[in-house]
């Protein structure tokens, strides 16, 4: 009995399972003695014990503690961690071995200086060094200690220089000889580097996950590099291994690929180069204009401004929509949730909103997530037609790219957005969409073995999108002075506005604009539900002069909607309720909006004077909007110096209103 204990605890030596494993181990069966019990009892069956195995013991300790079962000698546990710590105690088991790769074997006085750092850095000259033959260095050494890993070779130089010379010219923006004179110093006082690096293993990979043994100190949002070139990001940081999403296809790392860290953040090249090209997650360009030259590097995640950086929302940014614009103003630094069912409008609000944007210095960035590369095709292309692509940039990760790219698309586009926030400039962004952005998130944590909650979500999907959303802000001077206003869409399924990601969204932004399928089919388009539409902070960005001629619209049209209900089957009405009715028919007449076709402030303040003075009431339906356009344009064309008015003062004066209304009636009058 005592000889098999002592075998077992050779067996662990030669493992290099060490002490404070074993003690571990120990401190889990002593805090549930029925662990052990189980364990000892040959009535309980192997799968029951293999299953508690996997689940509560480190991963290093498994397979052994499974064989100590599978044979029945788990009552020698005692006797094999005692002769475990006494043969430990013998052989210096604190000792590691080293491994020297080499194309050429040393010489005795370059073994010699071998020896010589390994006493400098592990105090242990004495160490065993092992020997590995690797034609792939082309000369030179590497050293491997456990996950440590130091580099003289010649192909680590190569790797070195060119990293160096790589960033001398992204850096420099002089002429060719400016760049070559550069380089040459840079090359001349180049030194190869023996930079400690942390290595590790990939013990699996699939699905764009791979996990990584022997790196111990890496962080959340670490960039590590695979040995076939591939970068991943560390997403999950384990007792035992590392969780690591890959950037690309994952055809090329296999199970023994080594990991090295490079302690680097995950980010994103950003710059005014950016302006009107259309990229992928990473920033590579991906619309055939060549290599983008961008200034700087933000990281993907940032901190969110804090309370004392962030100044209260009073100007507006218009998105043209007359039901938008008149009902729920939006503000710069606002968030503002667009909702709605599939095939409802959603991206077409956002497009219109980008292409009112045009002379009103404001950048725009449009995220695509999960959507066809087809339908950002058409959306770059309509951009391009109504010239909005001059102070727009489109990131898209599509349907047919990894989770792990569709999940980092709208913190890179954020990046990119805060750089130019920083700068003093107002920025709009566009998420399209978060639906698609947490079912790639999902899908990445459920291949990572997350605990699965409501909808089979992570737990911390809500802080998924309000990290996120919280960066957007409008800054104070001090802090830089510009703006991000959020435009994040949101998927419904059935008009389910209570499902999950939804709600989260709902919390974490400043109002909601809600598209009806109802009402899209029935041509109201857009399709905007008044009733469940709101703008928590847009009231107090609006001008002075929307807000007052937009007064009661929203009451008049609750009113309409009411009544229509109550004298739908009616024949007898009264002339009072007549009028009320031909009021709210024309207002859901004039919120009909064309595509493409944003209202400047001066139209919509037109319109909504000429709406509450009874101009549209008693024209028939089919005349409403083409009278609409023909009267837009003649106060164009014929009443300039009220248009100027509006765009110079945002204020409507009674006196510039009686004007509105006389041009209006001398209008009608001539048709």
């Amino acid at each position: 009995m005592t000889l098999t204990a002592q075998n077992y605890a050779t067996d662990l030596i030669n493992g290099k399972i060490g002490s404070d494993i074993l003690k571990e181990v120990s401190g889990i069966m002593e805090a549930v003695p029925q662990i052990r019990m189980d364990f000892e009892d040959p009535t309980v069956s192997l799968e029951k014990k293999h299953i508690i195995i996997d689940r509560v013991f480190p991963k290093e300790i498994r397979n052994f503690l499974k064989l100590l079962c599978d044979n029945g000698d788990f009552a020698l546990w005692d006797d094999i961690c005692k002769y475990r710590k006494l043969a430990g105690e013998n052989k210096k088991e604190r000792e590691e071995t080293a491994t020297l790769f080499f194309v050429t074997r040393p010489t005795d006085e370059q073994l010699a200086g071998i020896r010589r750092f390994l006493e400098k850095e592990f105090d242990n000259p004495d160490m065993d060094l092992l020997m590995e033959e690797d034609k792939s260095l082309k000369s030179g050494f590497i050293l491997r200690i456990g996950s440590k890993e130091y580099d003289w070779s010649e192909k680590g130089r190569l790797e070195q220089l060119k990293e160096k010379v790589s960033t001398l010219a992204e850096n420099t923006s002089v002429s060719t000889e400016g760049i070559i004179s550069i380089l040459k110093a840079g090359i001349e006082d180049f030194e190869l580097e023996a930079k400690n690096k942390e290595i590790g293993v990939v013990n699996w990979v699939g699905d764009g996950i791979a996990n990584v043994d022997g790196i111990d100190h890496a962080f959340y949002g670490e960039i590590v590099l695979f040995d076939c070139g591939a970068k991943g990001m560390v997403q999950d940081v384990r007792r035992d291994e590392i969780g690591v999403i890959l950037f690309g296809r994952d055809t090329e790392i296999k199970e023994g690929s080594r990991v090295v860290r490079t302690g680097k953040m995950a980010g994103i090249s950003v710059g005014d180069a950016l302006m009107g090209r259309v990229i992928d997650a990473l920033g590579n360009p991906i619309d055939g204009k060549g290599v983008i030259k961008t200034e700087s590097f933000r990281p993907m995640e940032t901190p969110a401004p804090g309370i004392v950086d962030r100044k209260s929302v009073s100007e507006p940014l218009e998105t043209g929509i007359l039901a938008i614009d008149s009902m729920f103003p939006i503000g710069r630094g606002q968030r503002e949730l667009i909702i709605g069912d599939r095939q409802t409008g959603k991206t077409s609000i956002a497009t219109d909103t980008i292409i009112n944007q045009k002379g009103k210095n404001v950048i725009c960035v449009y995220v695509a997530i999960g959507q066809k590369a087809s339908t950002v095709a058409k959306l770059v292309n309509n951009l391009k037609v109504n010239h909005a692509m001059d102070y727009t940039i489109v990131v898209s990760s599509t349907a047919s790219d990894p989770a792990p790219l569709q999940y980092i698309a709208p913190y890179a586009g954020t990046a990119i957005a805060e750089y130019f926030m920083y700068q003093g400039k107002d920025v709009l962004i566009v998420y399209d969409d978060l639906s698609k952005h947490a079912v790639a998130y999902r899908a990445i944590s459920l291949l990572l073995e997350r605990s699965p909650g409501r909808e089979a979500y992570p737990g911390d999907v809500f802080y998924l999108h309000s990290r996120l959303l919280e960066r957007s802000a409008r800054l104070t001077p001090e802090a830089g002075g510009g703006s991000i206003t959020a435009l994040p869409i949101i998927e419904t399924q059935a008009g389910d506005v209570s499902a999950y990601i939804p709600t989260n969204v709902i919390s974490i932004t400043d109002g909601q604009i809600y598209l009806e399928s109802q009402l899209f089919f029935a041509g109201q388009r857009p399709a905007v539900n008044v009733g469940l539409s709101v703008s928590r902070v847009g009231g107090a960005a609006q001008t002075k002069a929307m807000k007052k001629a937009a007064g009661s619209i929203r009451i008049d049209l609750a009113q309409y909607r009411e009544m229509q209900v109550f004298t739908q089957f009616s024949s007898d009405l009264d002339e009072s309720t007549k009028k009320q009715l031909a009021h709210g028919h024309a207002l859901m007449e004039l919120l009909k909006q064309p595509l493409n076709r944003p209202f400047s402030m001066a139209e919509q303040v037109i319109t909504l004077v000429c709406a509450n003075g009874k101009v549209f009431s008693d024209l028939e339906e089919e005349n409403i909007k083409p009278f609409q356009m023909d009267l837009l344009a003649y106060f164009e064309e014929n009443c300039k110096e009220i248009i100027s008015k509006l765009n110079t003062t945002k204020m409507l004066e009674d006196d510039t209103k009686e004007a509105i209304l006389e041009a209006a009636l001398e209008f009608k009058n001539r048709e």
